[in-house]
């Protein structure tokens, strides 16, 4: 499991994908993977050795909740089940937070309050990963389609995380003191189930956290490897709509039409002017257009077309100049082809949206440096990705007094990563039926990750 990551002699290459964005490792390129001094000096505590203990209980539970995934909102048997494993352990719980969502708590004396969180949600997928515990469920999402559901997100080691750190922490008790916050989200997916949360009273019903903590698994870097950005590390979301009127006729007398193909075609080409030429090159940002719908015969010119278009960001700023662009260029590009102004582009941005998750700089530089030391090789700072996930909403309910942090846990099998250093295969992403990370790597990975980062955060009192 774990050993093999530590024992591996494989040279990482000098790129490697994580989350969806490409950052450079030089300093990684021809490193090994080995135990060191460091590494061994870390595991003197035992942690590492509780987790290997329990690991063969997480990767059974690990293969239960991939074979039984729900989707967003649906997380019924999924919240069950992980509740029973928090009350078994001493844990107050309480269940339908937000919908579907859990939070266990366990006060523990005097101390900071940290809040470690996991998401519950697969995705509307159908796997064709050939496992032998692969899923074969079927499930009815919001558009009334049946269709096979997959934890193709990796979701499922995250809970198996979330609950292989709740028993580290219950039985160190004696090691700690606070109040541990943990929670399993609903619809990560939708970027609905962290909003659901709050909005039930997360930070009124419950002890508000003065830390937040997760992770993910990423399917680019390989597994056991541990990636973190500091400040912005993944992406404001945003969904627009833009529906565009028209007067519709034969299209062989198209000047007795207004044609909504043509002003879209124009939207679209004055969308990209956005970020080359509105947007500072300092700051990321992306619009894509993807779906233009319109029309449904060769010789009819139609009297509406629609736009669909992801719009991404970081800060506020550039996010409000990026919507009320499209807003703009909608609108003028209809006047310019003669449409009236009661005829003008409907631009719909939908709510909620996910906003952009921010890892507090000074907390992700302690909790990284620390984790450093203890996965000595394995740790590297990444370039943020244009990727989103409803992780930093615990952050913008109290900037003022909440240090949030989120990394990645690498999860593809070493030997297939090392394949496509060497051009051999292709790596899947995220959302893939193919997604199969190494399960035990990330999940004993990410397990002592939060666990030490914890009990770091949480020292005895007086110790």
């Amino acid at each position: 499991m774990l050993k093999r990551v530590l024992t591996t002699g494989a040279a990482i290459g000098a790129l490697a994908v994580m989350g969806g964005g490409v950052f450079a490792t030089p300093a990684l390129a021809d490193a090994h993977v080995e135990a060191s001094a460091s590494e061994a000096s870390a595991v003197e505590d035992g942690l590492r050795a509780a987790v290997m203990e329990d690991m063969p209980g997480l990767v059974e539970l690990y293969q239960d909740l991939h074979a039984n995934p729900e989707l967003s909102f649906q997380e019924v048997e999924t919240a069950a089940k992980l509740a029973q494993r928090a009350r078994d352990l001493g844990f107050e719980v309480t269940e339908g937070v937000g919908q579907t969502g859990v939070v266990a708590v366990m006060r523990n004396g005097e101390g900071p309050t940290v809040m470690l969180r996991a998401d519950m949600d697969g995705l509307p997928v159908i796997e064709q990963t050939g496992l032998p515990y692969a899923s074969t469920r079927t499930a009815i999402p919001a558009n009334g389609i049946e269709t096979g559901v997959m934890h193709a997100c990796g979701h499922d080691t995250h809970m198996a995380a979330w609950v292989g750190t709740a028993q580290l922490m219950a039985e160190r008790k004696d090691e700690w003191s606070g109040t541990l916050v943990m929670i399993l989200q609903p619809a990560e997916e939708t970027g609905e189930g962290a909003l659901a949360m709050l909005a039930d009273g997360l930070y009124e019903r419950f002890p508000k956290p003065d830390y937040v903590l997760a992770f993910h698994d990423a399917a680019q870097a390989p597994a056991g490897f541990i990636g973190y950005s500091s400040g912005y590390a993944l992406a404001n979301v945003d969904s627009v709509d833009v529906m565009i009127p028209g007067v519709g006729g034969h299209g062989a007398y198209p000047h007795t039409t207004k044609d909504p193909v043509v002003i879209g075609a124009h939207i679209v080409t004055r969308l990209q002017t956005l970020v080359s030429r509105e947007v500072s090159p300092l700051d990321p940002a992306v619009v894509t257009v993807g779906s233009f719908r319109a029309g449904s015969k060769h010789n009819i010119v139609p009297d509406e077309a629609h736009l669909q278009i992801t719009v991404r960001s970081y800060t506020d700023e550039v996010r409000a100049q990026l919507l009320d662009g499209i807003a703009r260029i909608a609108r003028g590009e209809a006047l310019a082809a003669g449409m009236p102004e009661d005829l003008l582009p409907v631009v719909t941005v939908q709510d909620p949206y996910t906003p952009s998750t921010y890892n507090t700089p000074e907390f992700t530089a302690e909790v990284m440096g620390r984790l450093s030391q203890r996965f000595e090789g394995r740790v590297m700072e990444t370039p943020s990705v244009m990727g989103g996930e409803d992780f930093g909403q615990f952050y913008r309910a109290d900037p003022e007094n909440v240090e949030s942090l989120i990394f990645w846990i690498g999860g593809v099998p070493m030997e297939r990563y090392e394949a496509s250093q060497r051009g051999e295969v292709e790596l899947v992403s995220l959302h893939s039926p193919f997604w199969a990370p190494d399960a035990p790597v990330v999940i004993a990975t990410a397990t002592e990750a939060l666990a030490s980062a914890t009990l770091d955060l949480m020292p005895k009192s007086g110790g």
